[in-house]
């Protein structure tokens, strides 16, 4: 049950009391921020998960998303959070409380809850009602071609900047062995359960104290040869094969099981059979491979980079558009090709403008042949170079190019920022639906924080003189 907040209840800065008598600074960044969100038309939006009117009302939707921004900007644990809360008047303004408190309005564990409710759907609808307030869509505007309101709708303008990135989640480095380990560890677990609650008859011998000085001996070695390597799995599926009939003569016997048990129960099957695969065909590749216990929807991610060659986490898509603003396109734990989704992205742009966008910047992986036919059907100029062989003598690089090359770079900036500043370098939470929502969330975030127009629209501009540029690039920016 959801109850909509009534407007007798809308704080201002002025009225919001304080024991000490000290007012709120209105250049305040929550303060701004506070007063320039639309509130009401994101509660209308989250009042609709309330399908039922009976019950015990949810805590209201400013107090619950803006405790989620808070998180989000502060990097904190949800214990820290709620002290945040209770100890800074700006936060609590930023909430929507009528005045200051000495305490959290929430408890942590509500955090959880919170999380669940605001879906990765639900906080990319909120960032679209966001941007479509923050700005008047930006128009490329030079010598030949002004489009305004009533301008042929054929004509293209604007930027779509994409890229691909994976936000990795907070586990350990998965190796075969140790998980393995871990799996035998938990059904050791299970048994002792079994034994202990029913005791059906004597209980069975796992020998675990061998299996932990095996384990050990191979997770302190210093060289891990491969037939060394390749022994001790084996004497790990054989303690896992036997641990799984165990539990399925207890099952058989009509013994049940806690429901904190059965999922884990079925993922060390999926992984004993996994494992099993890969052993007896002698690879290291299985499709959907699980590389946690406790996070089985996670999927090693390829990236090729230096630092990481291989993240554990979601890979999603971002857009940009020639104000700055970033969108996600598209995100999923497994794998997938980015270039299959750079129509969709365009197609998304002109239903929010009315136009395609004049060019489109993108590395190599997006340059697929569908996708040039597709941008020069529609008269969008993809960056890159042409197919094929390069010539012997490497042309100078144009001044199209150029900005080109420079342009793009807006993308790693909102990466950067979103990975370093609002938590998407690595992800907390542990369940899939909360994951999706943490990175969704830092994409919001970023745009909330970041400045309405990028400052490589001044680039954009260039050719058209100094005078020229500023006075675009001030139209934009209103």
């Amino acid at each position: 049950m959801y109850k909509m907040t009534p407007a007798i209840r809308e704080t201002s800065l002025f009225g919001f009391y304080q024991a000490s008598g000290i007012q709120l600074d209105p250049e305040n960044q929550w303060v701004k921020l506070a007063d320039s969100l639309d509130w009401k038309r994101y509660e209308k939006l989250y009042a609709a998960l309330f399908p039922s009117h009976t019950g015990r009302p949810g805590i209201p939707f400013r107090i619950a998303f803006g405790a989620y921004i808070i998180q989000k900007y502060t990097g904190a644990s949800d214990r820290k959070v709620c002290q945040l809360i209770a100890e800074n008047p700006y936060y609590q303004y930023f909430l929507g409380l009528e005045e200051f408190q000495h305490k959290c309005p929430f408890s942590f564990p509500a955090l959880v809850s919170f999380r669940k409710r605001f879906t990765a759907e639900f906080i990319m609808k909120i960032n679209e009602m966001f941007l479509e307030s923050a700005a008047p869509t930006a128009q490329h505007k030079n010598d030949q071609t002004v489009p305004g309101p009533n301008a042929d709708a054929s004509i293209n303008f604007g930027t779509l900047i994409a890229d691909a990135t994976c936000s990795p989640s907070n586990i350990r480095y998965p190796q075969d062995f140790s998980l393995l380990n871990e799996a035998r560890e938990k059904l050791e677990e299970m048994i002792d359960y079994f034994h202990e609650t029913y005791h059906p008859w004597q209980k069975p011998r796992t020998y675990r104290r061998i299996a932990r000085k095996d384990y050990l001996r191979m997770a302190k070695a210093k060289r891990r040869p491969a037939k060394a390597m390749r022994m001790q799995i084996r004497r790990e599926l054989g303690n896992i094969e036997r641990d799984l009939r165990y539990i399925q003569a207890y099952l058989d016997a009509g013994f049940e099981m806690p429901e904190k048990y059965l999922t884990m129960y079925e993922t060390i099957k999926e992984l004993y059979e996994q494992q099993k695969y890969m052993y007896d065909n002698k690879v290291h590749r299985v499709d959907h491979r699980i590389v946690s216990l406790s996070q089985p929807y996670l999927r090693p991610i390829v990236r090729g980079k230096t630092k990481a060659p291989v993240e554990f986490g979601a890979k999603y898509d971002i857009s940009i558009d020639e104000k700055g603003h970033a969108r996600m396109e598209k995100i999923s734990f497994d794998p997938y090709n980015e270039g299959g989704f750079l129509i969709d992205a365009i197609e998304r742009y002109k239903a929010r403008t009315g136009r395609y966008p004049e060019r489109v910047l993108a590395d190599q992986i997006y340059r697929t042949r569908a996708n040039r036919k597709y941008c020069e059907e529609h008269g969008i100029r993809l960056s890159g170079p042409k197919l094929g062989r390069p010539p012997k003598n490497k042309p100078k690089t144009t001044k199209a190019e150029y900005k080109d090359n420079v342009d793009r770079i807006e993308v790693e900036r909102v990466f950067s920022l979103d990975k370093h500043c609002y938590g998407a370098g690595l992800i907390m939470t542990k369940l899939s639906e909360t994951t999706l929502s943490s990175i969704s969330m830092s994409v919001f975030v970023g745009n909330l924080f970041s400045v309405p127009v990028g400052a490589f629209f001044l680039l954009y501009f260039a050719d058209c003189g100094p005078e020229a540029s500023s006075q675009h690039y001030m139209e934009l920016i209103g």
